[in-house]
C-alpha cells in the first residue's frame, strides 16, 4: 500500500502543498496544464528554491494579472466542469474542496452554500492552488493519504471582514473533528484553503504510519519564521504489512453504585450514538467495594457526545480519557452461499495476503431461526462455506 503523510509541523495552505507535490516529484507541467485548462488568462505557476530556517524547500508562486472579481461557488464548478484537461477524479477532488470552504463560508456568515461569495478563496491565485492541488495529489497515486494534527497558529488576521483572531472563522469550522496541535507561533499557519485540502483528502489523523520511504518534498511557506522552519514535509512511502492505522479516543470511568441494567442500558446507548466499541471489566475500588471499569472507544468527533451520555446515564462524577493509534486490518462487508441459505459477515484482508471471514452473528441468529438449527452449526456451515471457496 502507497501511503503519503503530511508532516503539517507549521500549518498548511495551498501553496504549501503545491510546492511540496512538485519537490516530491509530481511535474510542474502536469499541474500547469490542469491549470491552464480552466480558461483563465495568464496564469503561470513558478517554482523556486528558498531556505526556510536553514532547510531548502520549493516555494510555488502563483503570476497572473491583477483582478478584483468575488466568484460564487458555481462559477468555480462551472469552469472546473466545462475542462477538457482535468480527469473525473481531478474535477470531483477540486470541487470537493471548494464546496468544503463553501460550506463552512455559509455557517459562518448565516448565508446558504449559494449565495456565498468567496472573497481570498474565489482569487485566481486561490482557485490554481486547489485545482493544482487536486491534479498533483492524484498524479501521486498513492492509496491512503495520513495527515498529522493540524497547527493553526495564535494571534489575529485582517479579512474581508476586518479583524479576526487564528484561526479566522471558517478555518475553524472547516477544522471541526480535525485533530488540532498547539502552536504559539503568532501567524495564520493553517489557511482555508490548507484546512479544506486536508479535511478532504485525509483518511485518517495521526502520527507517521509504518512505511518505507521513497520520497520527500517540502513545501514553503511565505514567511521565514524565527521560531521553527515554516514548511510543509510530504513523506510518499510503501506500507509493506497490509496494516491500516488510525488514532481514536478512550475514555474510561469507574462505577460501584449503579446497577447492571443502567450499566447495560448506558452501553447499549453509546452504541448506538456511534460507539467503536464498549466494554466492561471487573474492579476492586477504594473501601474493598466491587466495581465496573466502563471503557468506550470512539473517534475525536464523537468524544463530546460520548462523555454526555456517560455522565447523563451514570453516577459518575469524571472521566478519564486520552488518544491511542491502533492498528487494523482491511476488512469489507462478504456473503457466503451455504446449504443454509446465504450468511453475510466481515472479510478481513491479513497481513500476509490471506484472508479470513467471521460470520456476522445477526445472520446467523437469523438463519438458525427459519432453518430451525443451532446456532453453533450455522456459523460451522458459514466457516465450512468460506474455506471451500476462499478465492474471493
Amino acid at each position: 500500500m502507497k501511503i503519503a503523510y503530511l508532516d503539517c509541523i507549521s500549518g498548511i495552505s495551498g501553496d504549501m502543498t503545491l510546492g511540496a507535490l512538485v519537490d516530491c516529484g509530481v511535474e510542474l507541467a502536469a499541474i500547469q496544464a490542469g491549470i491552464d485548462s480552466l480558461g483563465f488568462p495568464n496564469i503561470k505557476l513558478a517554482a523556486e528554491e528558498v531556505k526556510r530556517r536553514g532547510f531548502r524547500a520549493c516555494k510555488i508562486k502563483v503570476l497572473h494579472e491583477p483582478e478584483h472579481a468575488h466568484r460564487h461557488l458555481h462559477h468555480i464548478t462551472e469552469k472546473i466542469d466545462a475542462s477538457s484537461g482535468l480527469t473525473p477524479p481531478q474535477k470531483d477532488l477540486a470541487k470537493r474542496i471548494f464546496t468544503c470552504i463553501g460550506e463552512a463560508e455559509a455557517k459562518v456568515h448565516g448565508t446558504t452554500i449559494r449565495k456565498v461569495h468567496f472573497h481570498e478563496v474565489g482569487a485566481v491565485d486561490s482557485i490554481a492552488d486547489i485545482v493544482g492541488c487536486a491534479v498533483g495529489l492524484s498524479l501521486l497515486r498513492v492509496d491512503r493519504i495520513v495527515c498529522s494534527p493540524v497547527p493553526t497558529g495564535t494571534g489575529h488576521i485582517e479579512i474581508k471582514h476586518g479583524r479576526v483572531s487564528v484561526p479566522a472563522p471558517a478555518t475553524a469550522e472547516i477544522l471541526r473533528g480535525v485533530p488540532l496541535a498547539s502552536s504559539a507561533v503568532p501567524f495564520e499557519l493553517t489557511t482555508p484553503t490548507g484546512a479544506a485540502i486536508v479535511k478532504t483528502v485525509a483518511d485518517e489523523f495521526g502520527p507517521l504510519p509504518a512505511l518505507t520511504i521513497q520520497s520527500i518534498g517540502l513545501g514553503a511557506g511565505e514567511r521565514d519564521l524565527k521560531e521553527q522552519p515554516n514548511v510543509l514535509r510530504l513523506i510518499v512511502g510503501e506500507a509493506g504489512d497490509g496494516l491500516v492505522s488510525d488514532q481514536i479516543w478512550v475514555l474510561e470511568t469507574n462505577l460501584d453504585d449503579i446497577s447492571g441494567e443502567i450499566i447495560g442500558h448506558t452501553t447499549a446507548r453509546l452504541f448506538e450514538a456511534g460507539a467503536l466499541d464498549v466494554y466492561t471489566t471487573s474492579i476492586q475500588m477504594k473501601k474493598n467495594r466491587p466495581g465496573v471499569l466502563l471503557s468506550v472507544l470512539c473517534p475525536a468527533e464523537l468524544v463530546a457526545k460520548m462523555e454526555k451520555i456517560v455522565f447523563r446515564e451514570t453516577s459518575t462524577l469524571g472521566i478519564r480519557r486520552w488518544q491511542a493509534c491502533r492498528h487494523k486490518l482491511e476488512r469489507r462487508p462478504h456473503t457466503v452461499e451455504t446449504p443454509l441459505g446465504p450468511i453475510e459477515g466481515k472479510l478481513a484482508v491479513l497481513p500476509d495476503g490471506g484472508t479470513s471471514f467471521s460470520p456476522e452473528f445477526e445472520a446467523c441468529r437469523r438463519v438458525a431461526a427459519e432453518k430451525n438449527q443451532p446456532l453453533k452449526e450455522v456459523y460451522e456451515v458459514a466457516m465450512r462455506a468460506f474455506g471451500e471457496n476462499v478465492k474471493v
